[in-house]
């Protein structure tokens, strides 16, 4: 489980694809800190640490991550927000986040807030997908390549978050722009409660 405050940005150093199975190599401040089996979010997907060597740590992701994530477009030099699981003694600064991506969004717009940035993101709209809980409401929380956001002003298929400088800075949003796909992962409360109507109605 985490929390949805990037610690900082990993850069891939290699990736190696075995059968349907990429392995990405990453370098990042606290590799040291890291063990083997641990769990670490990679743009909201959460992986498992399988190797450190030489100052960096590999992770695998299977075909259904793949399809499911951004990982695929990664290429060497790419920056990775990541986050460590979470402290159960710790504050919850951001929300829930379980870092099981359900799906991407593209940007589709970034607009200047005199100082912070604006960035507007597009989903796939599917009915019955949103009566499981895959939708954003306003002052919502939201997961954006594992950054816990609030929503602003969503539609049906889109939805706004407000960026501020730190943010920018210290996470891949500085590298997003109009085209860029994302990771999103909805707010695992609104997919509880829509499951239990859901139940209630049968």
């Amino acid at each position: 489980m985490f929390s949805g405050i990037v610690e900082e940005c990993a850069r891939v150093v290699g990736i190696v694809k075995e059968q349907e199975n990429v392995h990405f190599t990453l370098s990042c401040s606290f590799v040291d800190e890291l063990k083997i089996d641990q769990s670490v979010s990679h743009n909201g997907v959460c992986l498992t640490v399988v190797r450190i060597q030489d100052g960096t740590y590999t992770v695998t992701a299977m075909k259904e991550t793949l399809d499911r994530s951004n990982l695929g477009r990664l290429k060497v030099g790419d920056e990775v927000n990541v986050e460590r699981s979470m402290l159960m003694n710790g504050r919850l600064d951001g929300h829930i986040v379980q870092g099981h991506v359900d799906g991407t969004a593209e940007c589709v717009a970034v607009d200047d807030a005199e100082g912070s940035h604006v960035f507007t993101f597009r989903h796939a709209f599917d009915p019955a997908m949103v009566r499981r809980g895959y939708f954003c409401v306003d002052k919502g929380s939201v997961t954006v390549n594992g950054v816990s956001l609030t929503v602003c002003n969503p539609t049906k298929d889109t939805f706004q978050v407000c960026i501020i400088p730190y943010t920018f800075e210290h996470t891949n949003f500085h590298g997003i722009k109009p085209g860029s796909v994302v990771n999103i992962e909805f707010d695992i409360i609104g997919k509880y409660l829509s499951r239990m109507m859901d139940l209630v109605k049968e």
